[in-house]
This record gives structure tokens, C-alpha cells and sequence, in this order.
């Protein structure tokens, strides 16, 4: 399982630099997602994460309590954290 660590400005200039390793990550096996210091997300970055949960073997996602709260505003909590075991 790869390992992707979110930095804890996930804007917009965040996403594009990580989504080559998000591509490469997912044509594999599965990834899991460290997103424990995320302290601000932007929609770019939600929008990654719901492709990376939705495609291959999909993703585990250990979320910040300021991700867990961008999804449950947004309404995401099921697309981001349902099934995901800790």
C-alpha cells in the first residue's frame, strides 16, 4: 500500500502538484491518504480525493478534523469516509 501525505494548505496549487502521484499511485495497488495535518482543503483537492476513493482498489483516507469538516459542510462524509477502516 503507497502512502500519500497531504500538506496542511490543500489548495487549488496543492492539488496540481500532487495529482501525478495520485495517478501513479492508483494504477496500482491500493493508496492510503494521510491527511491527519490538513488544516485548510479546497474544493480541488475534495474533488481529488472522491476520484482517488472512487478508482482502482480506491483509497483509505486518514482525515484532520478540519477535512472531516469540509466534508460534512459539503456533504462528503459517505464519498470520503464510508468503509474507510482505521
Amino acid at each position: 500500500m503507497r502512502t500519500i501525505t497531504l500538506p496542511a494548505r490543500c489548495d487549488r496549487a496543492a492539488t496540481e502538484v500532487l495529482l501525478p502521484e495520485f495517478q501513479a499511485a492508483l494504477s496500482g495497488d491500493m493508496l492510503s491518504i494521510d491527511a491527519s495535518a490538513t488544516q485548510q482543503i479546497g474544493q480541488a483537492m475534495l474533488q481529488l480525493l472522491i476520484s482517488a476513493r472512487r478508482t482502482g482498489e480506491g483509497a483509505h483516507i486518514k482525515p484532520s478534523p478540519a477535512l472531516r469538516e469540509a466534508a460534512r459542510l459539503t456533504g462528503l462524509e459517505g464519498a470520503l469516509f464510508e468503509g474507510n477502516v482505521a
